[in-house]
């Protein structure tokens, strides 16, 4: 196991249709040879999945990748779920470059995202 950097950037839709580069998400996670996140592994080493939201004219958001009942989720606040954005099939999407993957965000809409890299962090 290798716990991996990974970077998301917003995809095309109809306010974006080039997509963005300034908008989007990087985060720490513990990933399988074939980009599947890891339970077992993330709860050893949770403290260390971090998640940084970054979205111009906005302070970047700074907090943690968890698991719940509900599955993968990034949290900003530890005191409180309404800012949780939760990863649309986080557990059984693959994390490699390329791929698109989705995120209900706290202002209430499900994103895409496109898989711009994934770094081996250790």
């Amino acid at each position: 196991m290798t716990m991996k950097h990974v970077r998301l950037e917003l995809a095309r839709d109809h306010e974006f249709p080039g997509g963005s580069s300034e908008r989007g998400y990087e985060f720490v996670a513990p990933l399988s040879e074939d980009g599947h996140l890891l339970l077992d592994d993330w709860r050893r080493m949770r403290s260390r999945c971090k998640v940084r939201r970054f979205w111009p004219g906005e302070k970047d958001e700074i907090g943690l990748l968890v698991h719940r009942k509900g599955g993968w989720a990034f949290d900003y606040d530890p005191n409180s779920t309404q800012d949780d954005e939760p990863g649309f099939k986080f557990d059984t999407h693959r994390f490699v470059p390329g791929e698109y993957l989705s995120i209900w965000e706290h202002d209430g809409a499900m994103r895409t995202f496109r898989i711009l890299w994934v770094r081996d962090l250790d």
